[in-house]
């Protein structure tokens, strides 16, 4: 029986990343302290035979969490699964399986790190990142002792000067083999790193990490990156370096991905690259150890995916849950044949919460004052509402304040539409998420526009016909029971019917308003008569519908993605998709516009009606 070789616990020895563009494109090789362990043993045939042990640390979308914190709510963090989120427990979490671990320790990230959280938009557009103003996220970060992180999407929604400046602040390299020069066709970003990590009287362990990041980014951020950058695939780029990773001495292969496990692409055939394509390089890209996911916002402790290129060769995939919420921990151990290390049994992976760790006190520390600088930032006052607006009969009558998301959006989109598609009437879908969300008549605070859209849904744009926009508006009343009398009559004894897809009752949220931002469309609810044929009415810029007529539909990211089931939406022409939070769009307008006045925007265009007469409801 051979003895484990146990890599001294001291941190790897981070260089500042090299920050390489065109033909000059390389990785990075950096050489860990030396370590100390067992006499070597004899092994079979005479060789020196040890064994190491190496355990690879990673978390994805942390989407600019430090602090198990709602923003929004003004309150900690919490969910339907009690998860908490944030940097400064992941630290917690990390350190004590460094503490723990039989071997050497790596620790990377998948990407989507300077997005997603008022702290994170906060320094990168109110004040800016740069010169004594270091990004929270690198603070938190640095303060871990990361090897390494891919790029993630999300990373360019700010342009690349800010992302350029977010990387200048870290003490490790942001990966990314497929974030290209348009003319060299090569990296412009380290596309990967070497890891050597000595072993007393043995050879180096050698370790590679490669990162790669989404090709949507070409389509979701085409304003910040187009004619600077290009996005080829997750398989090509990696075939171009794995081998090259080999070809140094790698022993271990780790992809850091941000991209999906499941093979798909929200953005259909409109590119040649699958968005989510982790499994696709398990499978296709020969040398490839082990994959840490990012994007998909899932938790998968553990998925070991068949080579299709090496026979008998499983490649082990894990995801940890987003914002912090887990951490995924990846398990080798290897034996030395000759001067080369190989892996003796299967790898393993897990993910671990966050939930049960208390907050790091020197993260803490290292953010708090800009984290309180944002938290008086998200109360504070943005614009004014020249009325009162609330959301509470948002479920049963057309109301301004629903209006404005739909008007924003539909403003959006507009703006952003080229070619024929610009010259297609707009309409917006919006559905009532918080019955509770409103409007102050005077002051409004960045927390009461948040309020009204308490998801995190991206804005695209798909292109429909007129019959399907009738279909779509049939399917969303299934919301509704059958009311057989004019009233009045409790909004609970409307709302919220038992279908056999929603046996407790349907959502607020599966309950969609569209409405036109060029020419109003108009139309009936008429509860009386049978699910699906319920629209009546049904008019656009005050002419009957055509069902041939053309719009471009605005919607969020989880109805066009499939939620709710509704019909035509997921597999219509997808035709605006940049990636960009609804409800950021909705504070940025205000922010800009200063005054929310419903005369701008608002109208009665629908009515809840029981054979055709209106339903009074209490």
């Amino acid at each position: 029986m051979t003895t484990p070789q146990q890599p001294q616990q001291q941190p790897v020895q981070t260089g500042r990343p090299a920050v390489v563009s065109g033909a000059a494109a390389a990785g990075i090789a950096v050489t860990a302290a030396a370590a100390t362990g067992a006499p070597a043993e004899a092994g079979s045939g005479g060789s020196t035979t040890r064994k190491v042990n190496l355990t690879v640390l990673g978390t994805t979308d942390l989407h600019g969490n430090v602090y198990n914190w709602d923003y929004f709510k003004n309150a900690e963090f919490d969910d339907a699964d009690h998860n908490d989120i944030g940097v400064a427990k992941v630290k917690t979490v990390i350190d004590r399986e460094r503490a723990k671990a039989p071997g050497a320790v790596l620790v990377l990230d998948a990407g989507d790190t300077i997005q997603g959280t008022p702290l994170a938009y906060y320094y990168a557009k109110v004040q800016p990142i740069g010169g004594n103003v270091i990004h929270p996220m690198a603070r938190a970060m640095n303060l871990i002792g990361y090897d390494a992180a891919a790029l993630g999407n999300h990373e360019f929604n700010y342009g690349i000067p800010l992302l350029r400046t977010f990387e200048s602040q870290l003490n490790f390299p942001l990966l990314g083999a497929n974030a290209v020069d348009p003319a060299t066709k090569r990296p412009v970003f380290p596309p990967y790193v070497i890891k050597r990590i000595k072993v007393d009287r043995g050879p180096d362990l050698t370790v590679g990490i490669l990162g790669l990041t989404n090709p949507g980014i070409a389509i979701w951020d085409k304003a910040n990156v187009e004619g600077k950058m290009e996005f080829p695939g997750l398989v090509e780029q990696a075939k171009k370096f794995v081998p090259e990773l080999k070809a140094k001495g790698c022993d271990v292969v780790v992809i850091s991905a941000h991209s999906g496990a499941d093979t798909s692409s929200s953005y259909g055939d409109a590119l040649p690259y699958p968005e989510n394509a982790a499994t696709l390089v398990a499978e296709q890209v020969a040398g490839v150890d082990a994959i840490l996911v990012g994007h998909a916002h899932r938790d998968i402790p553990m998925r070991e995916v068949d080579s299709l290129v090496t026979k008998g060769k499983k490649v082990v995939l894990c995801e940890p849950l987003f914002w912090g919420k887990k951490v995924a921990v990846f398990d080798m151990e290897l034996e030395r044949h000759g001067n080369r290390w190989t892996l003796t049994s299967a790898i393993t992976s897990k993910t671990l919460p966050t939930n049960t760790a208390v907050a790091d006190p020197a993260v803490a520390a290292a953010v708090q004052e800009q984290h309180d600088t944002v938290v008086a930032y998200v109360n504070s006052v943005v614009g004014t509402s020249a009325v009162a607006m609330a959301a509470t009969r948002a479920v049963v009558e057309d109301v301004p304040i629903i209006d404005f998301i739909n008007y924003v959006q539909g403003l959006t989109v507009k703006a952003a539409l080229t070619g024929a598609d610009a010259s297609l009437p707009v309409i917006s879908i919006a559905a009532p998420f918080n019955r509770a969300a409103s409007f102050p008549q005077g002051n409004v605070t960045i927390r009461d526009v948040a309020g009204l859209y308490i998801f995190d849904n991206t804005l695209l744009a798909s292109r429909v016909t007129g019959a399907q926009v009738r279909d779509y508006l049939e399917f969303s009343a299934n919301y509704f029971k059958p009311v057989m009398t004019s009233g009045p009559v409790p909004i609970a004894d409307v709302t919220n019917a038992i279908t056999g897809t929603a046996p407790t009752g349907t959502p607020d949220y599966n309950y969609d308003i569209v409405a036109g931002l060029d020419g109003r469309l108009a139309y009936d609810i008429d509860l009386a008569k049978p699910v699906g044929s319920r629209i009546t009415n049904l008019t656009y810029a005050g002419a009957p519908l055509d069902p041939a007529q053309q719009f471009v539909m605005a919607v969020n990211n989880y109805r066009q993605s499939g939620g709710g089931n509704f019909p035509h939406i997921k597999t219509a022409p997808v035709v605006y998709n940049r990636q960009v939070e609804i409800r950021q769009l909705l504070i940025d307008w205000v922010v800009e516009n200063k005054v929310i006045d419903p005369v701008a925007f608002a109208s009665v265009d629908w009515k809840l009606v029981s054979n055709g007469v209106p339903i009074t409801i209490t």
